[in-house]
């Protein structure tokens, strides 16, 4: 069978292009996924409970790029929502990430703005050449805030030290000399109404679109032929893991339904010195749901399982690089996305990515 378009993987990535190709196009186009529903990771359903879940841990949707999330609404209407992160560090929880408030509620002061940036300031290490995550916070923050905030949990998300990371792990994480407690500052932010299924099913809503679920795209490719392929998933699967297996660092979700209509203060809590799990996330509390229980998860990071977050290590990128110039021969294949790309994407930046490839193809 002869497809002109062939997409690999129905997340975020493989569905832009799949919609792309088929309403801007007018092509028909195949999807292929691995999983048994289409969305990747941003896949959300009703629990037993009826609490609507992210089953692969939450996302948030906030973005400065009013192109994408013009684009994401042509699939779903938003509901406002603001994100916030509460840190259990001795025995308080204060707000992440660190701001003003933060700070006061850490050592029991009432400082100014002004205040802070000078409280920082005295605690900074001056290091010459930052190269790590841990320089990154040390730089910012100090050997004190270091250890309550960043050390262990760092740990615990990669299960290895801060200073064998990349400076793009912490410097994800802005340090604000103001009052704002937001997770995000982003212009865009909010929540799909009816869920990230719901706004991925519109996506792929078109005749063009046919889709197979629970398919190896291995098994089947082998019967299929086609002009252009968009791959979304694994490069060293792709290239037989010739040059080795690329570390990703997975995550087991935990999830619990309590009796209660509230378990904590915020969305999420982390946990960054207690227990072995990461955080917790309260669903309700992000979409909103009326409910007389509530569902909770908790994260453990681990070596093995699905593959969330490329291991940010020079290592790792180098080994990548060997299969990036592999890629970079292919005529007739698009590599686009978190896993195909090696980078830890935020859903913003998998939609924007997408886009400009579509483009790039159509020229």
């Amino acid at each position: 069978m002869h497809f002109k378009y062939v997409v690999v993987g129905a997340g975020l990535a493989g569905l832009t292009f799949a919609e792309r190709i088929a309403n801007e196009l007018d092509e028909r186009v195949l999807v292929i996924e691995r999983r048994g529903h289409i969305g990747g990771n941003v896949y959300d359903s009703y629990n037993d409970a009826g609490i609507l879940i992210h089953n692969y841990g939450p996302h948030i949707f906030h973005t400065n790029d009013r192109e994408v999330y013009q684009y994401l609404s042509r699939f779903t209407r938003w509901n406002d929502f603001w994100h916030r992160v509460l840190t259990y560090v001795d025995g308080n929880l204060v707000p992440m990430p660190i701001s003003v408030e933060t700070i006061n509620k850490l050592y029991n002061l009432n400082l100014s703005c002004f205040e802070v940036e000078q409280f920082l300031e005295k605690r900074a290490v001056d290091i010459k050449e930052i190269k790590t995550s841990k320089d990154v916070a040390l730089s910012k923050v100090g050997q004190d805030i270091y250890e309550k905030i960043f050390e262990n949990y760092t740990k615990k998300q990669w299960g290895v030290d801060p200073a064998q990371l990349d400076t793009s792990v912490i410097s994800r994480i802005p340090v604000r000399l103001n009052r704002d407690t937001r997770y995000f500052s982003d212009k865009y932010q909010g929540m799909p109404s009816r869920g990230y299924t719901g706004m991925c099913e519109n996506m792929a809503a078109s005749k063009n679109i046919k889709i197979l679920l629970n398919t190896d795209y291995r098994e089947v490719m082998k019967d299929i032929s086609y002009d252009k392929l968009i791959y979304t998933g694994a490069p060293d699967e792709f290239y037989g893991y010739k040059y080795g297996r690329l570390a990703y660092r997975s995550i087991n979700f935990m999830f619990e339904t309590h009796d209660m209509e509230e378990y904590q203060e915020a969305p999420v809590v982390n946990y960054p010195n207690d227990y072995d799990f990461t955080r917790i996330t309260e669903f309700k509390k992000l979409t909103g749901q009326k409910h007389g229980k509530t569902t909770i998860c908790k994260e453990f990071p681990c070596d093995e399982g699905e593959p969330y977050y490329p291991f940010p290590t020079g290592e790792h990128k180098a080994q990548f690089a060997l299969y990036k110039k592999d890629m970079e021969k292919e005529p007739n294949i698009i590599f686009i996305g978190r896993l195909a790309q090696y980078r830890y994407y935020n859903m913003d930046g998998v939609v924007r990515a997408a886009l400009d490839a579509f483009a790039d193809m159509c020229k």
